[in-house]
Order: structure tokens, then C-alpha cells, then sequence
């Protein structure tokens, strides 16, 4: 690895030679939690849950982030060989999950795609990320990974300085999409709804920034086809202890009429391919146990 530059801050640092990057974390991957989860949407989860593999860190570091536990470098988690982590993997797998998910893994992208490598699985791969990734790391994954989940968190560069540090986020997380789209082609599901493969974008709506969920819309509804991509809108955002001193605007949750209208301009651009997930879904009941669970 030497100087890394695999996520779009291209910190530098060595850390193989024992240098915390932006994202805090050394050159093996860590991780808080290897169980199978049930939070996901319903073509990922279905009824035998998605094999999820949380890792500790993260290259964004959003405000509001609910996992904010262990995305912080000093948050729990084990830290794991490559083939620590190909037996975590295959261990879920024998335990009947739908597919492996790997959340927030950009930082470690090398290990991963080394663990993945030659690793005959028979269920899809999900790479659940903040969106903001490098292109030319995510060409790391092609092959390996067959279902993308990246959030779109930002079209607009002002709620995202502000609130994860990274005014290319809009542009960044763009190219990064149109990357995943190019290595999956268009969304795959099985007889049973599950999704065997192709790009699920999410969005969490946050109060107060309706214009940028709009511009998140519009985005995807320009750059891709019905029967492109799955689209999840998220009205669930719940506020993290500590948020009001900081951004007081966020200590909040959306307007359910805002979500309503949302919802609405997002049948009106076409995208009809995906789910809405409620207000009244907020809340912190599916935040898991970082507990080491499964490693």
C-alpha cells in the first residue's frame, strides 16, 4: 500500500508502516460484527437475512452517521487477516444468509478484494457504501462484488462540506455510481424478489435539505433507464445523541409531508423500481450490537 490514496481524500499516509489515514484505520481490515441482519431492504435482507459484515471506520465520517459507534477510529472491532476474513465470510454463508453485505469497507478495499479473490461463495456480494469512492479503486472489485449499495447522500456540495467534510461528494459519488453500473449492467432479481446482482442507490432524506434529495432524483432519473437501478428513498432519518449542539437543524426527524412530497417527485421522474421507507420508521432499533458477534 504504501502512500494510500484509495478513497477520493487520498490522504497519503503510509499505513502499512503504522500511519492512520483520514479514516483512522491501520492496513488490515477491522471489523465490530458478523451475524446476519435484517434491516436491509427486502430484496437483500428477505427471510433469511443478508451475511453482514460491519467495519469499523470510515473515509466520510458524516454527522448524523448511526453507526457512529464504530466509524470512529477508536470504535470497537477486531481487526482480521485476509483469510480471518474469507472464514467470516464463509461461516455466514454456511449458516444460510442471502448474500454477504460488506458495510463501510472502502478504507480496506485492498484486503477485501484480496479475500474475495478465487472465493467461490454461490451467494451475491454486496458492497455497501457511503458512495464516495474512488473509481479506479472500485476497479479493485469488478468481478468480485455483485451487487452495489452506495448511498447518494449529496447533490449539493454545501450540505456536504458541512456535514461530512467533502465538497466533491456530488461529483464523486456520481462517477462512482455510473462505475458500478458499468461492472453490474442492469438490476437482476431471482423468482423470489431477491436481488441476484446490479446497483441499488439509496437516499436518506435530511431535514431541512429538501432541494437536495430533489437534485438526487433528478440525477439518477437522468442517467438511467427504467429497469436500470433500484432506488430506496429514506424518510427514516433518526437524530444521533449530541447532534443538537452541533448541527441543530438535524435534531430533528423529516416532515412526513416532505417525505410524502418527495415520494410523489419521485413517481413524477419515472423512478418506480425500489422502495420508500417511512417517517414512522425511524428510530434506533436496528442499530445492531458492536459486540464482535461472528468474529
Amino acid at each position: 500500500m504504501s502512500v494510500c490514496k484509495d478513497c477520493p481524500r487520498a490522504c497519503g499516509a503510509d499505513r502499512e508502516a503504522g500511519g492512520r489515514g483520514y479514516c483512522g484505520m491501520g492496513p488490515l481490515p477491522r471489523a465490530a460484527r458478523a451475524a446476519a441482519h435484517f434491516g436491509e431492504e427486502p430484496c437483500i435482507s428477505g427471510e433469511r437475512g443478508s451475511g453482514t459484515i460491519f467495519f469499523t471506520g470510515c473515509s466520510l465520517g458524516c454527522a448524523y452517521c448511526q453507526n457512529a459507534a464504530i466509524s470512529a477510529p477508536e470504535g470497537p472491532g477486531k481487526e482480521l487477516s485476509v483469510p480471518e476474513l474469507r472464514d467470516a465470510m464463509l461461516r455466514l454463508r454456511d449458516k444460510g444468509v442471502h448474500n454477504i453485505n460488506l458495510v463501510t469497507g472502502t478504507h480496506f478495499i485492498r484486503p477485501i478484494a484480496e479475500a474475495l479473490d478465487g472465493l467461490e461463495l454461490g451467494i451475491p456480494v454486496v458492497w455497501n457504501s457511503s458512495g464516495y469512492e474512488s473509481v479506479e479503486a472500485l476497479k479493485r472489485l469488478e468481478g468480485l462484488v455483485q451487487i452495489y449499495m452506495p448511498d447518494f447522500k449529496y447533490s449539493s456540495r454545501i450540505p456536504a462540506e458541512k456535514y461530512s467534510n467533502a465538497p466533491d461528494y456530488p461529483e464523486t459519488a456520481a462517477a462512482a455510481i455510473l462505475e458500478m453500473f458499468r461492472q453490474t449492467g442492469p438490476y437482476r432479481v431471482d423468482d423470489a424478489d431477491m436481488l441476484r446482482s446490479g446497483v441499488l442507490i439509496r437516499h436518506l432524506i435530511l431535514p431541512g435539505w429538501t432541494d437536495n434529495s430533489i437534485g438526487v432524483i433528478d440525477w439518477v432519473a437522468e442517467h438511467f433507464p427504467m429497469g436500470g437501478v433500484l432506488f430506496s428513498l429514506m424518510s427514516q432519518y433518526t437524530p444521533m445523541p449530541g447532534i443538537e449542539a452541533r448541527f441543530p437543524e438535524l435534531a430533528r426527524t423529516v416532515d412526513p409531508a416532505i417525505a410524502q412530497m418527495l415520494y410523489e417527485y419521485l413517481l413524477d421522474k419515472g423512478i418506480e423500481d425500489g422502495y420508500y421507507q417511512e417517517p414512522d420508521s425511524s428510530g434506533d432499533e436496528m442499530i445492531p450490537a458492536w459486540d464482535l458477534t461472528g468474529l
